[in-house]
């Protein structure tokens, strides 16, 4: 288990042994509930030692199911993670480098899996992978959700979503409530039909601008008094700019949203229970990137959002499924949200799309039978900055990129976000740059290669902090990484030219 990372320890959390148990045979009959975060960092959680927040249902299903202490975003911001989350591969494969990049629509998501399996599909939330409105062809309906009520990129209380690509409608209350009231309806209907589900709930919360109840605000009253001295800049819920305001009231509002999204899972935890499907409904929770400057509080990872080093990577992960886990445990085996779509196509029995995949199957590790991970984590920063010019040409229709559903944060004088996807053609040398790590089962290699070039190995085992450079002390582990990184890089180009979408 990782060191607790803060300077003062208030909590700590017991009740999850690291053994190996007997399970029953997995089943076709699962039910799957995938659930993610908003910019929620692997400290943020109690039962990762928080001082201050309060997370009771999170950290119940970390003291009863798996606890995953190295789960890692698939990338260092959100829309790239959600990619990975969602198809199993890197996301410059497919070039969604970076906020506001599109997917292209002929990737293969786990809904149209499992959809092609007879399973109801449904999303509900935080999209961003292009827009949410009808005729968009990287929609969620087209990404094979049956339905969806999502909004293009993040949302506060009283959001506006738009439901199965319709126009946009505001919902009134806390978003993470509203979200799950909307997918326990559709649970409801998917158990009338008898039929089996996937229902993927990615939440607004905890992304800045931050907001609050009352009632969770006031269980942040007594941060410390210090905090008031220090200002941090995020988006003003009344202006939509960029403002300063005091770390005291930031922090009290985003930690009054991850209360509030923990809640919105408890209720959703009891539903299940109350009519009978929790035992065999695979409930998994992670966040999709580390935490931002302006929620960062005395953390002791490296980094943060947008950075490669675990501050920026590393994320809360937890499987909870009574029938394939019936006894708690932890696992230290770094994992990743590409593996969700390997993991719930063998869970199901389904097999993987045929093009390269950078996640792999954890059903070895929920069955207790894993016990290193059998192949490297890759991250990569693509450098975008070549990658418009006036020669680029679009992959989507850029009017089929324009978003619809408004939020806070006003981008380009718009309060509306439009998306981005380039064909690319010949690989270059220049394609190869921007920040990169690989990650095995116990060294890490970071290489920056912009600015100057930097190369850092650091031994995870020993210093998850990233404190320490031993790159001089083990040369040839940092030789062996940096091939296969290069080796994977040059796979992912591949990719992104559009070669696995050819016909066999």
């Amino acid at each position: 288990m990782r060191k607790v990372p803060y300077f003062i320890l208030l909590v700590v959390c017991g009740g999850c042994p690291s053994v190996q148990n007997e399970h029953p045979q997995v089943t076709q009959a699962t039910n799957i509930i995938l659930l993610m975060g908003d910019d929620h960092g692997w400290e943020e959680t109690a039962y990762n030692g928080h001082p201050f927040l309060k997370t009771p249902v999170l950290d119940e299903m970390a003291a009863s199911g798996l606890r995953l202490d190295n789960f890692y975003a698939g990338a260092s911001t959100c829309s790239p993670t959600r990619g990975s989350f969602i198809t199993g591969r890197h996301p410059n494969r497919y070039g969604t480098f970076a906020p506001n990049w599109s997917i292209r629509p002929e990737e293969i998501s786990v809904a149209s899996i499992l959809k092609e399996a007879g399973y109801r599909t449904g999303h509900f939330g935080k999209w961003h992978l292009g827009p949410v409105k009808a005729g968009s062809p990287t929609n969620p309906g087209s990404m094979g959700f049956d339905s969806w009520l999502s909004h293009d990129n993040f949302f506060e209380i009283d959001p506006t979503l738009s439901r199965d690509g319709g126009p946009p409608e505001q919902f009134t209350g806390e978003s993470s409530e509203i979200l799950i009231d909307e997918t326990i309806q559709f649970i409801a209907k998917a158990q009338k039909q008898e039929q089996q589900f996937l229902a993927v709930v990615w939440f607004g919360s905890p992304h800045e601008p931050y907001s609050g109840l009352e009632q969770d605000l006031a269980l942040y009253d007594n941060l410390p008094d210090s905090l008031k001295e220090h200002q941090v800049t995020l988006t003003s819920m009344e202006t939509g700019e960029p403002v300063k305001r005091p770390l005291f009231d930031v922090l009290k509002e985003r930690y009054a949203e991850i209360t509030a999204m923990d809640r919105a899972i408890g209720k959703l935890r009891k539903y299940l229970k109350e009519t009978g499907q929790s035992e065999n409904t695979l409930l998994w929770y992670c966040g999709d990137n580390g935490i931002p400057s302006s929620g960062l509080f005395n953390s002791s990872l490296h980094g943060l959002k947008g950075h490669i080093y675990d501050g920026g990577v590393l994320v809360p992960g937890i499987i909870e499924w009574p029938a394939g886990i019936p006894t708690a445990r932890s696992s230290e085996l770094n994992s990743v949200t590409s593996d969700i779509l390997p993991t719930l196509c063998e869970l199901t029995g389904q097999p993987a799309p045929n093009r390269p995949l950078d996640g792999v199957s954890l059903m070895p590790l929920i069955k207790g039978q894993m016990t290193e991970r059998p192949t490297p984590i890759c991250f990569w920063n693509y450098d975008t900055g070549h990658e418009i010019t006036k020669a680029s040409i679009p992959y989507v229709d850029p009017e089929l990129q324009v978003g619809t559903t408004p939020l806070v944060k006003i981008m380009d004088g718009k309060y509306i976000r439009s998306f981005r996807n380039f064909y690319h053609g010949q690989i270059t040398e220049q394609d190869y740059t921007g920040a990169k790590a690989i990650l095995d089962n116990r060294y890490k290699l970071v290489i920056h290669d912009q600015d100057q070039l930097v190369k850092e190995l650091f031994d995870m085992k020993n210093d998850p902090a990233e404190a320490r450079n031993v790159i001089a002390e083990h040369p040839e582990i940092a030789k062996k990484l940096e091939t296969q990184l290069k080796r994977w890089q040059e796979s992912v180009l591949n990719s992104l030219t559009g070669a696995d979408y050819a016909a066999p």
